[in-house]
């Protein structure tokens, strides 16, 4: 046994993790942040010393602490980290270390509680670009039943993070960036249907005016597919930070004896500025098993082309249209199935429709392959329609609570996947159509929230146990059929997570695809996830979601940099919009690899009616100037372009897809002077004085590339 107490540092990418493992209660990190340099273990034991605040009037004799599971054994008086009795005994546990396990990159503290009888193991991870991960495993030692509550883990953030810093959405519009002040009290932010599109996946803290660039922030992203909760807690004697994990409800979960809970992983990341922390989140991404180890295919998918019509000779001339292009994936998307011609029947019946289908889907991915592309079809095996063959025969199929049905959403219910038999109808029906027809691609949509989600099998909320069941059925489809790729769509952006990703290798960001809304719908989601994994379609010139009628430049130039589709009836795109839409495809093709590895960086410009986003590697950077509307001044203050070595030296020019005129040519007024032949200069300057560019008209982008010289 490592003697206690013992203060330990985890101390990588830039990011040091102290953690003070005390000889009774629950440990809590001294420091969560800026590396520390390498501290003696007298220093170490110095940091904790000085953080220990005084005793104050009307205060329990000793300081409290906000341990990673805090208690108010440990002085804690805000959210408690556990909630849990057996009928009511046991409801204030006071665990002791009993084992201490420490690497360079991780710690686990194994504790034991006598009041509740249960152990409890936390572990600490540091990755190498210095993003922190936590998770708590309770176990029931004792010999009745342990009914848990909720167990979330905390971490502290800086007092000079005043404000919280959060997301808000809704369905076309998710994850908009917000900030408030940070007040003394707890700021929760709770998903209780298992998705939402107004979910916040992050929740942190940050300095007054923190942006893109400057600013310390710290966040948390709890990963996990279900109900969570996450809460910024500030009290009034001076402890502050985050708190995270799932949120359940009453019944979920029981222990029995010997039984154990684990925690979501909780993702924890810091920068000056959200770049920087949301660089963190990308290294770590991009270092899972199941992050795809080929280019990211430019993908066709057919459901603004054709919606419920699949008539076979249309859409083998839209995949002839689409190979002519560039296209390397074409994705059949809802209605092959059983009675589904539309969206009030079928789901939950994955035969396909002989009607619609009669020689099966095979002619149309024989062809989709004759032309090197890659097949995908759309899924939504979560849910299930009453009006279908399988709800007929099995009412008590549908999460419902005893006496009434949820209300429906989208004409649907939601399937008992914790049901075996339910799983069984839909993993087997799913595999057979795997087996009939080549397919190397699956956009798994969930179309709606799980209100109510109460098992008739057990009459207890499933919540928990559905998203594990989702998640068996994901591995169970890609164990049949290894190289199979999915895709989490959900709505559009109703599911984003890094539980999720462990298994999917996209996101649907939105069903949004106007590019105007993209804009801040995929700075939201790239807190989270790099580029390459979400996926950014050219959509018809009129947007079916806001009317919005825009020019292909505009949105092409949206989709470049991130995993590029196309939702579009080519055949009835005019011959100059596809030989256009090619050049875009080309375009991207040449700049994938790099585009797809380089760093995301969004400049802090102070014009508000401009965006600009890019991506940085060693030899080059490529950033987007977009007009997003019209602004009080005209033209815009010079551009700091963020993200460049600040020695080195760059030739800033434009860059445009071969054959593709520049939006700034068609403007009545002369170009700025070093248009013609670019500008070369220091990182430095670049990022430090700025330059001036083209005057645009608003929803419209050019493109810059600063390539290094020498």
């Amino acid at each position: 046994m490592t003697e206690l107490p013992i203060t330990l540092h985890l101390n990588r990418g830039g990011t040091s993790a102290v953690l003070h493992v005390p000889a009774d209660g629950v440990p809590h990190l001294a420091h969560w942040g800026e590396s520390l340099g390498e501290l003696s273990e007298e220093q170490l034991d110095a940091l904790v010393t000085a953080q220990i605040p005084p005793v104050v009037s009307g205060s329990a004799d000793m300081p409290p602490t906000m341990a990673l599971v805090p208690l108010q054994s440990d002085g804690w008086l805000g959210t408690p980290g556990l909630v849990g009795s057996r009928r009511g005994r046991g409801l204030f546990p006071a665990f002791r270390p009993v084992a201490v396990r420490a690497e360079d990159a991780a710690i686990g503290v194994d504790l034991h509680d006598d009041e509740a009888e249960l152990d409890l193991v936390l572990e600490l991870e540091l990755t190498d670009a210095g993003l922190l991960r936590a998770r708590a495993i309770l176990t029931n030692a004792g010999e009745d039943g342990y009914d848990l509550e909720s167990l979330v883990l905390a971490l502290p953030t800086p007092a000079a993070e005043t404000r919280v810093i959060d997301q808000t959405g809704r369905h076309l519009r998710e994850r908009d960036i917000q900030t408030h002040e940070f007040t003394i009290g707890s700021h929760e932010r709770t998903v209780r249907v298992a998705r939402a599109h107004a979910a916040s996946a992050i929740h942190g803290t940050c300095t007054a005016g923190a942006g893109w660039q400057s600013g310390l922030v710290h966040y948390i992203h709890v990963a996990w597919s279900g109900n969570i909760v996450s809460k910024a807690e500030r009290d009034t004697l001076g402890l502050q930070g985050l708190l995270g994990g799932e949120l359940l409800y009453p019944g979920e979960i029981t222990l029995d004896t010997g039984e154990s809970y684990e925690t979501p992983w909780i993702i924890a990341t810091w920068g000056d500025g959200l770049d920087a922390a949301a660089a963190r989140v990308h290294s770590y991404v991009r270092s899972f098993a199941n992050y795809p180890a080929t280019p990211r295919p430019v993908t066709l998918n057919a459901w603004e082309a054709v919606y419920f019509d699949h008539s076979l000779p249309r859409l083998l001339k839209i995949v002839d249209a689409a190979a002519a292009i560039g296209v390397e994936r074409f994705v059949l998307d809802d209605g092959w199935f059983g009675s589904r011609r539309d969206d009030t029947s079928g789901l939950g019946d994955w035969v396909i429709s002989p009607e619609v289908w009669p020689d099966g889907i095979t002619p149309l991915a024989d062809a989709v392959h004759a032309h090197g592309m890659q097949f995908g079809l759309w899924v939504e095996p979560e849910m299930i329609n009453p009006d279908s063959d399988a709800a007929r025969a099995h009412p008590e199929w549908i999460l419902s609570p005893t006496t009434h049905q949820p209300r429906l959403a989208r004409h649907q219910q939601v399937i008992d996947l914790t049901n075996p038999e339910a799983f069984e109808h839909v993993c087997s029906q799913l595999i057979a159509v795997l087996d009939s027809t080549p397919i190397d691609y699956l956009k798994w949509d969930f179309n709606r929230d799980l209100y109510e989600a109460v098992s008739p099998r057990t009459g207890l909320p499933a919540y928990h146990a559905q998203t594990y069941a989702a998640y068996a059925l994901i591995d169970a489809l890609i164990e049949h059929q290894p190289g199979l790729e999915i895709e989490s769509c959900a709505g559009g952006g109703g599911r984003v997570d890094l539980e999720i990703m462990r298994r999917t290798v996209r996101v649907w960001g939105s069903d949004c695809i106007d590019p105007l809304e993209r804009k801040l719908i995929e700075a939201g989601t790239a807190l989270l996830l790099p580029p390459e994994l979400v996926g950014s379609h050219v959509a018809s010139p009129t947007s079916h979601t806001t009317g919005r009628t825009q020019e292909l430049g505009f949105r092409a130039s949206n989709a470049l940099f991130s995993h590029m589709g196309i939702e579009w009836d080519l055949t009835k795109a005019s011959e100059a919009d596809r030989a256009e839409l090619g050049a875009w495809v080309a375009l991207h093709k040449r700049l994938r690899p790099f585009l797809h590895s380089g760093t995301t960086v969004h400049a802090d410009h102070p014009d508000r009616s401009w965006w600009v986003h890019g991506v940085v590697g060693e030899d080059r950077a490529i950033y987007a100037l977009t007009r997003m509307v019209t602004g009080a001044a005209r033209p815009t203050p010079p551009l700091c372009l963020p993200g460049l070595d600040a020695d080195t030296v760059y030739l800033v020019r434009e860059l445009l897809p071969d054959g593709v005129a520049s939006p700034a040519s068609g403007h009545h007024f002369p170009m700025v002077p070093w248009w013609e032949n670019g500008l070369t200069l220091t990182g430095r300057v670049l990022a430090t004085a700025g330059l001036r560019f083209p005057d645009l008209n608003p929803e419209q982008t050019i493109l810059l590339e600063a390539r290094v010289v020498g």
